[in-house]
């Protein structure tokens, strides 16, 4: 049965990030996708210049509205922007699922530009984390889950992946990519064991959305795996391989999207 996965999460007009990322890459990997839109972004590969937020309840009504009808296997969390809002996707998800969730704590864009209002983490950490199956925390996220300098080392990592585990999440996937030197080193934490995921950095500033991207494949993938570690490990090489089939791709002159469809599209028809 081909799953049905949901993402709730904002709008990036460029296709790059958010709800239209989350969807390419659900389709790529074989789900299909349903979006509640939580905001709504002005925004292209250099700059968000405005954020719309949609009303709470508004949200809540879509969730009740879908869940109604779709039968959902797995949900990725994006940007939800305010306390309300997280408070309505909660009450939202307590009530009606019973799938695996993965957050994504989007807080700043790629451009710098702040995504989460900082009132809104407080909301975050109690209402969402012990609700998610897997949380994809950046290094700089981590910090402000936890309210601490930004991991700057390895062993920072694994201390801080299993803090933030600790609040509440089945599983933590503790993004490296921040760290200056070496390979791109992840970790992933479920509370007794930490596993390390290791690729290699690809020269390229075609990175818009990674964070998306790679949320959504693990909620694709959830359902389509025997466990979450396989879901994560087919999740990271997917995106791996998305960010380095990217330069097929000419959108923008700013950090340029990954390529979803790298693995679906003929090869000439990206060049042509």
């Amino acid at each position: 049965m081909i799953p049905n996965a949901l993402t709730i999460a904002g709008v990036d007009p460029s296709g790059g990030a958010g709800i239209v990322a989350d969807l390419k890459a659900f389709s790529a990997l074989g789900a299909y996708g349903c979006a509640v839109v939580a905001a709504l972004t002005a925004q292209n590969t250099r700059a968000v210049t405005g954020v719309e937020l949609v009303d709470p309840a508004f949200v809540r009504q879509q969730i009740d509205t879908l869940y109604d009808d779709v039968r959902i296997d797995a949900v990725k969390l994006g940007m939800l922007g305010t306390a309300p809002i997280i408070a309505a996707v909660a009450d939202g998800l307590v009530a009606r699922n019973r799938a695996p969730i993965v957050l994504d704590p989007v807080m700043v864009a790629k451009s710098g530009a702040s995504l989460l209002a900082m009132e809104a983490v407080t909301a975050l950490r109690a209402r969402l984390l012990p609700l998610a199956t897997v949380i994809t925390p950046n290094l700089p996220e981590a910090g402000v889950l936890l309210d601490r300098p930004p991991p700057a080392t390895l062993a920072d990592m694994r201390d801080a992946a299993r803090a933030l585990q600790r609040l509440g999440p089945r599983w933590v996937l503790l993004k490296g990519g921040h760290l200056a030197d070496g390979p791109a080193v992840d970790i992933i934490d479920d509370g007794e064991r930490q596993i390390e995921l290791s690729a290699p950095r690809i020269a390229t500033k075609n990175t818009h959305g990674t964070g998306c991207t790679l949320s959504a494949a693990i909620a694709a993938l959830l359902p389509q795996r025997s466990d979450p570690i396989a879901a994560i490990e087919g999740a990271k090489a997917y995106l791996t391989a998305a960010i380095a089939e990217s330069g097929s791709l000419a959108v923008g002159a700013g950090h340029g999207p990954v390529h979803h469809f790298h693995a679906l599209w003929p090869a000439s028809s990206a060049r042509d």
